[in-house]
């Protein structure tokens, strides 16, 4: 009976144990110590193909001159303050190349040597060093994938622009609905304001009608009590005299006239003359009447027939 083929999972399976096997074999021969086994190739042979390496060479090496190679090999330029406290055994040239920050700075002097050096001498073989004016270069990118970054930043302004608008929208709603709340707030004030002096003026407090025109305004606490001490001293509104003048004082009506001790021994208001009629007549008045009475005159009527 054919045994079915195996699958990639039951091969690799098979080798594994294949080479477990064969370790423990190894093993039990002594050929292993115990601990981490590394299989070890072979070293490597050293090629020294001179020919080759000389056609390379040659390939490399063009008699050109300097203007097209544009080569040049320089130090860098040297610190202008740099540090004397380091040693005279260590070569001052030496980078640490774990240190970022100073191999990019020998790198940058080293670069800005090659240019100080290499300008005087461009000038002299009169190289242009700078771009002229009208200089066109063509684009590193394409029109279309230009055109996509111009419609993306287009995008992106444009969504700006409205977030800008929304809060620009939410301060203004906000600034008017404190606006309106204000508004609301002096109105309701003015109005208990004008409640109030409508209720002074109908208990008499006040004769001034000037809150009826709206133009008052409201009073502080400090002069309120100066102005009511003042409508006091003033005396009564026009109403309430009005009523005075008409209805009386108001106030106790009998026993008003009777007399007191006081009054029972003022005597400086008592003339005898006036109290006698005795007093001087006042033009404009007549006498007594002397006319007789009703029955006395009927009965002069009856003896004269």
């Amino acid at each position: 009976m054919d045994t079915p083929p195996l699958s990639g999972s039951d091969s690799d399976s098979d080798d594994s144990l294949v080479t477990d096997r064969e370790l423990q074999e190894a093993f039990s021969r002594g050929l292993l110590k115990p601990g981490l086994n590394v299989v070890l190739e072979g070293p490597k042979k050293a090629v020294n193909d001179v020919n080759g390496l000389k056609q390379c060479l040659a390939e490399f090496k063009r008699d050109l001159e300097w203007v097209e190679r544009l080569d040049v090999t320089l130090g860098p330029v040297p610190e202008i303050g740099g540090s004397q406290s380091t040693s005279q055994n260590q070569d001052p040239k030496a980078v640490d190349p774990e240190d970022d920050f100073k191999r990019e700075m020998s790198f940058y002097r080293q670069a800005q040597a090659a240019v100080l050096a290499v300008l005087p001498r461009l000038h002299q073989l009169k190289v242009p060093t700078k771009r002229p004016t009208d200089y066109f270069a063509e684009m590193a990118k394409s029109d279309q994938q230009m055109q996509k970054i111009r419609q993306k930043l287009q995008a992106k302004q444009a969504a700006m622009e409205k977030s800008e608008k929304a809060k620009q929208l939410r301060a203004l709603r906000k600034y008017g609905k404190k606006v309106q709340t204000e508004v609301l707030q002096k109105r309701q004030k003015e109005k208990s304001h004008m409640m109030s002096a409508i209720k002074k003026y109908q208990k008499g407090f006040s004769d001034k009608l000037d809150f009826l025109e709206g133009d008052q305004k409201p009073v502080a606490r400090s002069t309120k009590e100066g102005a009511k001490g003042q409508q006091m001293k003033k005396g009564p509104n026009a109403k309430r005299r009005y009523k005075n003048e008409k209805f009386g004082y108001g106030g106790k009506k009998k026993g008003s006239k009777w007399n007191t001790r006081e009054s029972y021994d003022d005597v400086s208001s008592f003339r005898a003359k006036i109290a006698h009629g005795r007093g001087l007549k006042r033009p404009g008045k007549k006498g007594p009447n002397k006319r007789p009475g009703k029955r006395t005159r009927e009965k002069m009527k009856s003896r004269r027939h």
